[in-house]
């Protein structure tokens, strides 16, 4: 029998914020889980349960109270470059347009233009955002504004696809 190959651990990983009336606020606690290449996984829990968090946390945006995060079997010290994330909030550049949006995401990535441009078409194909390409986020709905988020995310073609509450305003 085959093993899968883990792409993410969390190990015994927990968080908790202090609040300004210095009282703990736990939102994880012992939390342990693996995902693997091919693999999807859903984190329900009601508002306030920690899911953003341990997304956050998967993706090296924040740190743990305690635990270990891994990825790709090496210990996670920083920003996690194996995953692509869609935020609960647009995090759309009002000023850019829905191509320049995408763009930003790639710059890091030193890509060649042939390869920036065949990236953010695709992108938009897939989400379905044909023709809307100038189009600035105010000239969106809301459902169009998560696709470009949506859009965003793929056009990074990482290992893993972290979806936080994507499909709110569609």
């Amino acid at each position: 029998m085959e093993t899968k190959k883990a792409l993410l651990e969390l190990r015994h990983v927990s968080k908790f914020f202090m609040l300004d009336s210095g009282k703990k606020l736990q939102v994880l606690e012992n939390i342990n889980l693996t995902v693997e290449e091919n693999q999807t996984v859903a984190l329900l829990g009601p508002s306030g349960s920690g899911k953003s968090t341990c997304l956050r946390i998967m993706c090296g945006l924040q740190k743990t109270s305690h635990g270990e995060v891994f990825s790709n079997g090496k210990k996670l010290t920083d920003i996690n470059n194996d995953v692509s994330m869609v935020f609960q909030s647009f995090a759309l550049f009002p000023w850019e347009t829905v191509k320049k949006n995408i763009e930003i995401a790639l710059l890091p990535l030193n890509l060649s233009n042939t390869e920036m441009k065949n990236r953010i078409k695709n992108s938009i194909d897939i989400v379905g955002l044909e023709g809307f390409e100038e189009a600035y986020p105010r000239e969106l709905s809301g459902g169009m504004k998560q696709r470009v988020g949506v859009a965003r995310a793929i056009a990074m073609q990482r290992p893993i696809l972290f979806l936080d509450e994507p499909f709110s305003a569609l």
